[in-house]
């Protein structure tokens, strides 16, 4: 009576089904840590995004029939477009995305390099609030003195309005960067920032 007899089954099944035998380890993370929240800012910069191409065409077709443009396009399109720079900007805090410089961010311990993290998501943080209560004395300027824009004679604390709002937005998500690392372990915060980098690198491949 031979006892390798009934481990032939298991080996067969095993070679019939590669997903078992070739299947990674469970990781401490599936995808990088990023707040659901983050939908408003996808969608804020598709339909920013989408405006910014409908006002284009539309300027084009009209210059192409009549020789002559809208007005209003140009002073639209560069509100639409720092409207944008902004709402992205805020997106890529909050996932971690901004540029820097990766000989130090990526080196050292994981405790190191997760103080880096923190140091830059309160630099962010600072900065945009700054930012914000300069913007909220340059709207209340606009509004006291009733400037006017232009190009089609709005209001310009029409714009103006936005730039404090959305930086108030951009420090609130780097808060809640700083929260995040904070709370990550050693190897969920390397695990994090191995995928997210491993991410973009493969969205630059063609």
């Amino acid at each position: 009576m031979s006892l390798k007899a009934p481990a032939e089954p298991d080996r067969l099944a095993a070679s019939n089904n590669p997903a078992s035998s070739d299947s990674p380890p469970p990781t401490a993370s599936s995808a990088p840590d990023e707040p659901r929240s983050l939908r408003i800012e996808d969608w804020l910069t598709v339909i920013v995004m989408a405006a910014l191409a409908l006002i284009t065409f539309a300027n084009v077709i009209v210059r192409y029939f009549t020789q002559s443009s809208f007005a209003w396009t140009e002073e639209i399109s560069v509100f639409l477009m720092i409207v944008l720079a902004l709402v992205a900007g805020s997106a890529a805090v909050a996932r971690d995305r901004h540029i820097r410089i990766e000989f130090f961010s990526e080196s050292g311990s994981a405790n190191r390099r997760r103080k880096l993290a923190q140091l830059g998501a309160l630099l962010v943080a600072l900065l945009f609030t700054l930012i914000a209560v300069l913007s909220i004395r340059t709207l209340y300027d606009d509004y006291r003195f009733e400037e006017t824009s232009p190009g089609i004679g709005v209001p310009v604390w029409w714009y103006t309005m936005w730039l404090p709002i959305l930086s108030i937005a951009i420090a609130l998500r780097a808060i809640g960067l700083f929260i995040r690392r904070t709370r990550q372990p050693d190897v969920e915060y390397l695990v994090d920032t191995t995928e997210g980098s491993s991410s973009v690198a493969g969205d630059k491949q063609p």
